[in-house]
């Protein structure tokens, strides 16, 4: 077995607060050691043990790769017209959705492949090392199976999202279109799938359909994730947190009761701020959910109608101008709180034992990701201990 130390380190991020300074869990001239691609050791780089290969990063800032709980990016089509009606004062509604649905049906598995490994390429470029992908631009079994194909190549936190909206040839007639995702389409869905998830707003599922189609897919042995709150005030939170949700997600229009449901569960509230800055509705507060003990987490949701962003740093960036976190709390969530979200304990965290994945900066501290804000501050990244972008070599035996 190989090690390889990264050493150099002059600010490591582990998520571990047993392991150095406040809730990061910050070392400074730190060090990690890296075997069979996980972290074997991790401190101070003068206690470093020997290695067969070393990287020095300089005095960069080490932290964990981002973790992505929230994203649509096996699509086709285009809606920039969306975008630029949205920003000359239209407001956004579910009903877009159903232009990606029309353009994704039409093409072939080719295209949405290239366009999917496009867009996880931008993301691991910017650091984000583990990606979850929704389906629900197909609203057909052939569809949707298809769709969760794809993005089985590209991760393995795949979500059967079949419930995204009511697709046009069901108009006026939710509860058929319920009853072909509980059956047919959930039968050829969930063995692709790790997840399930329902849109439960207005204008997409109410919170019965909403529980009937989760339910159904636990039934199934799918983890259940929830989009609710987002374009109002909404039931699905608390339905959410009943079903023991891993996650329920935007969270825009939380009530008192809602954030009190959080914070006493163990349901993550997860935070999609390129969906606002991309719709101009209210930033969620995250200071609220935060100050209550809520787990929060960051993600991009990813999509061509509402955050086609696939930035994880620009989350971190806005959560922090926008939505009253700190700093470290920003990547705090956009790591450890998206692990959370997945309920993976072995990313998100640079600690013995967890997946080696390690995003080099180039700066000296995580602030520099909020304090600069669209700057490409990713230098190298690294998953399960192998670079994966940026420069190979940086000493020797890099």
């Amino acid at each position: 077995m190989t090690a390889h130390l990264v050493t150099g380190i002059g600010q490591l991020v582990t998520n571990d607060p047993a392991a150095g300074d406040g809730p990061l869990g910050v070392v400074t001239d730190a060090a990690v050691v890296v075997e069979d691609g996980r972290v074997a050791w991790v401190g101070a780089a003068r206690g470093a043990p020997a290695a067969d290969t070393v990287t020095d990063v300089g005095g960069a800032c080490v932290l964990p790769g981002f973790v992505d709980s929230h994203s649509h990016i096996v699509f086709a089509g285009d809606r920039t017209a969306d975008f630029e009606a949205r920003m000359e004062g239209r407001a956004y509604s579910a009903g877009g959705i159903r232009t990606t649905v029309a353009a994704t049906r039409a093409a072939d598995d080719a295209t949405l492949a290239a366009r999917g490994r496009k867009l996880a390429g931008e993301m691991l470029a910017q650091g984000t090392t583990t990606l979850e992908v929704k389906s629900g631009y197909g609203l057909t079994v052939a569809d949707e199976e298809r769709i969760l194909t794809v993005a089985a190549g590209l991760t393995d936190e795949v979500t059967f999202l079949g419930a995204h909206v009511v697709p046009a040839e069901y108009a006026g007639r939710t509860d058929d279109y319920v009853d072909l995702v509980v059956g047919e389409m959930l039968d050829a869905c969930a063995p692709h799938a790790r997840w399930v998830d329902v849109f439960c707003e207005d204008g997409a599922f109410d919170v019965s359909q909403s529980r009937r189609i989760l339910e159904a897919g636990a039934g199934r042995g799918l983890g259940v994730r929830v989009h609710a709150a987002q374009l109002g005030p909404s039931a699905g939170v608390a339905m959410a947190v009943e079903l023991d949700a891993a996650s329920v997600d935007h969270c825009t229009f939380l009530t008192g009761d809602d954030v009190e449901l959080l914070a006493a569960s163990r349901t993550v509230a997860t935070l999609l701020p390129g969906a606002e800055f991309s719709t101009r509705q209210p930033y969620p507060d995250a200071r609220r959910l935060l100050d209550a003990g809520a787990t929060v987490a960051l993600a991009t949701d990813c999509n061509p109608g509402s955050s086609f962003t696939s930035s994880m740093p620009f989350c971190v960036a806005v959560a922090v101008r926008e939505m009253g976190m700190t700093p470290a709390e920003a990547v705090w969530a956009a790591t450890a709180g998206g692990a959370r979200a997945l309920r993976r304990d072995d990313v998100g965290r640079l600690v013995p034992g967890a997946r080696a994945d390690l995003v080099e900066l180039d700066a000296p501290s995580s602030v520099h990701l909020a304090y600069r804000p669209g700057v490409p501050l990713v230098r190298r990244v690294w998953r399960a201990g192998a670079v994966v972008a940026g420069p190979v070599a940086a000493g020797a035996g890099s």
